[in-house]
């Protein structure tokens, strides 16, 4: 039993291990579910909650109440059907005035064996489900059952089931067991409320105790309703007050101002831009031109739709930067992507990009790019020209990170895909500046986490959503790869954009056929042992070399395990034209730009997120030349699948099932707009990517919050948490909120929070 007593304090008694409480077998099972003290097991809410509907005599069932009923067994009998070779168990039970029947299937005799130990001749037991007529007699199809021997029904019996996570080593009800065993000794009072009582009032919020009782014991609906109402706002509130405390201690930091300047590297680059910049990107560039003119480090994220130009936007920050006498670094994810960067970079330049070269243009800088696959004469010399101030802008990938690198003035830190990259990497960045850098970080379309982080405000945000003028559309469709006729016109189609001027990706989740894939969407057990193996590169670039409809076109391949020299060769072909076909991973995903490709075909497209296919969709159809996407997976049916475009609802309990495969590609074909695919992938993947879950390997401490629903509660809660802030920046008068901050957000989430 949990003892508040003996001079032991609630913070220590929530910190106590389980095993102080629980059987070495229990509480071993339930710390691989996550719960190690009584705190966490407290937290260890229930997944949803079964109703066992009104108690109803036997006599009076409708077709469709649910409803529990009490009776005792007559009759139960266990057989195989022939029709369907599933196993019947079948039992009739009676009250004072009638029969009833109780249907159970299973695909064998073993999954029913507790059933039918339990609902023997005799046993009085209450049962609970939905009503079904069957030739005109009532009866319940997998009911929810309790024996009850010759005790009375108990008030208990009808109060809301709580179902919760489960594993082989211990079932929903041990777990809740388990939460009586430490929730019963505990009273109102005994544990601290991070809520202060004045925002606890201000909402009309019950107290955490309560709270807990009502959540795990409710005694209707709305018990655990009100319940789950007060968990998720305490959620909202613990996360903001951080990232209020945090903003509040970055803008206590000094950087170095950088001010634009008239006559500069930045006008010279405006006046010889051969497009007209949309409306989106003048805004955002005047957004970032006048926090870089600030003392105040700038903590911006700018995220746009695939194709919205978010590059320029960056090179004309980096330009000011480097008018003001800075030096600007751009971090990208991957080799192929910074060897695009550099190249985009020096292009839009020109002769701009040629400091120190002859006939470059009179306020010229330095472009230049590191990278691990460097010869160490090339290394030697972007080290010396980054420690010595003549590259004014340096592209790179983790290289970029190591010690030996410096820079002689580091004022803008850019971020590409900011995903992919951990906060020790980035901070490893950072301290290379005298003073604080300025920040942006970019991504494409957003994904999850960055959806979360837009909702939850932890960055200043740019939003650009407009295509530039030019820019192609692109028409997606979803292909079945077991019709030989549909992949047939694939490779045809491949073969005509290959002949006419065009090029053509195609994607393969691994690399060869003992490859294992990393980061791919979850198939269920059946469906992995019904699909063919999943594609490589490597057999298919063999087969299409094979391939009629492709004889005489140039086929190439990109991936991870080739060498840079390697990859910047196969690249530059495909580019130029002379292998207009590229079999690849996902290393062509983000940033890469051949304005000819025209083609994007991605095999087992099932196994990809909905993000990761629209940024695959993103590299085609980025030149004059309409775009084709063709998503070719095994999985497809004729049948239409529909995709709610309104995932909000006003019931804030809703359970969001996975987006199923089929439904993630028909997706992609209906629309184009990112920021829309963008929550349906968020409502897939929920929030266990968005406090860096993923790489800590620690549990997600967003239990009821949910991003793309609650964001009326996250902003009141971050009104709530400023105003506590603002009079209390150090917490002093809010202990028990200070040590839900550090208990809950102090590691595990640490990658999420730093972003700010």
């Amino acid at each position: 039993m949990v003892r508040a007593s003996d001079g032991v304090g609630t913070a220590d008694l929530l910190d106590e291990p389980l095993t102080k409480h629980l059987a070495p077998g229990t509480a071993r099972a339930l710390a691989a579910l996550g719960p190690v003290t009584v705190g966490d097991l407290l937290r260890f809410y229930p997944r949803r909650y079964v109703d066992p509907g009104v108690v109803t005599p036997l006599a009076d069932l409708k077709e469709g109440d649910r409803v529990m009923v009490v009776g005792e067994v007559k009759r139960a009998s266990m057989r195989r059907t022939a029709a369907q070779g599933k196993t019947l168990f079948e039992v009739v039970i009676a009250d004072a005035h009638d029969e009833m029947r109780m249907v159970f299937f299973a695909n064998s005799s073993r999954a029913l064996g507790y059933h039918h130990k339990v609902l023997q001749r005799g046993c009085r037991a209450w049962f609970s489900g939905v009503v079904h007529a069957r030739r005109g007699a009532m009866e319940l199809r997998h009911p929810k059952f309790e024996e009850m021997g010759d005790r009375d029904l108990d008030p208990r019996d009808t109060w809301p089931k709580p179902v919760y996570p489960a594993s082989a080593a211990i079932d929903s009800g041990a777990v809740g067991k388990a939460v009586a065993t430490v929730l019963g000794p505990l009273h109102p009072g005994e544990v601290d409320d991070p809520l202060p009582d004045d925002v606890r009032t201000a909402r009309g919020l019950i107290p955490l105790v309560q709270a807990l009782r009502q959540v795990h014991e409710p005694h209707c609906e709305a018990d655990w309703r009100t319940a789950r109402a007060r968990l998720r706002f305490e959620e909202a509130f613990v996360l903001q007050a951080e990232l209020v405390r945090r903003r509040a201690q970055a803008a206590d930091h000094v950087a170095t101002a950088r001010p634009a300047r008239a006559g500069g590297l930045l006008d010279a680059f405006d006046a010889r831009l051969p497009f007209t910049l949309t409306d989106g990107q003048r805004q955002v560039g005047a957004e970032l031109a006048h926090e870089l003119g600030l003392a105040t480090p700038m903590q911006r994220l700018l995220q746009g739709e695939v194709g919205s130009g978010k590059t320029v936007v960056a090179l004309r920050a980096m330009l000011q930067v480097v008018d003001a006498g800075g030096q600007a670094a751009l971090l990208a994810p991957t080799e192929v992507l910074a060897a695009q960067h550099l190249a985009t970079l020096r292009t839009m330049l020109g002769d701009l990009a040629q400091a120190g070269e002859l006939g470059a243009a009179e306020h010229a800088t330095s472009v230049t790019l590191l990278t691990g696959s460097l010869s160490a004469a090339a290394r030697r010399q972007v080290l010396a020209d980054a420690a010595g101030g003549a590259a004014g802008i340096v592209v790179g990938t983790h290289a970029l990170l190591g010690d030996q690198v410096q820079f002689a003035d580091l004022g803008l830190v850019v971020v590409d895909e900011q995903h992919r990259f951990g906060v020790e990497q980035r901070d490893a960045l950072r301290t290379k500046a005298a003073t604080v850098p300025h920040t942006l970080v970019m991504t494409a379309t957003p994904i999850p986490r960055t959806v979360a982080m837009t909702v939850f405000g932890d960055l200043e945000t740019s939003t650009l959503r407009e295509v530039p003028a030019g820019r192609s559309a692109v028409v997606t469709h979803a292909v079945h790869a077991e019709r030989p006729a549909w992949m047939a016109r694939t490779w045809q189609r491949v073969a005509e954009a290959a002949r006419t001027g065009g090029r053509a990706y195609v994607v393969a989740p691994r690399i060869d056929a003992t490859d294992e894939p990393e980061d791919l969407v979850a198939i269920d057990e059946e469906t992995a042992e019904t699909r063919p193996p999943l594609c490589s590169v490597l057999d298919v670039a063999a087969q299409l070399a094979d391939e009629p409809a492709l004889d005489g076109v140039g086929i190439g391949v990109l991936h991870g395990r080739i060498t840079g020299e390697a990859k910047e060769r196969a690249f530059a072909d495909f580019a130029s034209g002379r292998v207009p076909v590229l079999v690849a991973t996902t290393v062509v995903e983000v940033g890469v730009d051949v304005p000819e490709a025209t083609v994007m075909v991605v095999l087992d497209a099932d196994r990809f997120g909905i993000s990761q296919l629209h940024q695959l969709r993103g590299r085609v159809g980025r030149g004059t030349t309409p775009g084709l996407c063709l998503l070719v997976s095994p999985v497809l049916d004729d049948t239409p699948v529909v995709v709610d475009a309104n995932l909000d609802t006003t019931d804030p309990e809703r359970t969001v099932s996975p987006i199923p495969a089929v439904a993630r590609l028909r997706a992609l074909e209906r629309t184009t707009d990112g920021f829309e695919l963008a929550r349906l992938d968020l409502e897939q993947r929920r929030e266990g990517d968005v406090l860096g879950a993923a790489q800590s390997g620690t549990a997600n401490s967003l239990r009821l919050l949910r991003v793309t629903r609650d964001e009326a509660v996250i902003i009141a809660a971050r009104t709530q948490a400023q105003r506590i802030l603002a009079a209390d920046p150090a917490l002093c008068a809010h202990p028990a909120l200070a040590k839900a901050i550090a208990d809950r957000l102090a590691q595990a989430d640490d990658e999420f929070l730093d972003r700010a």
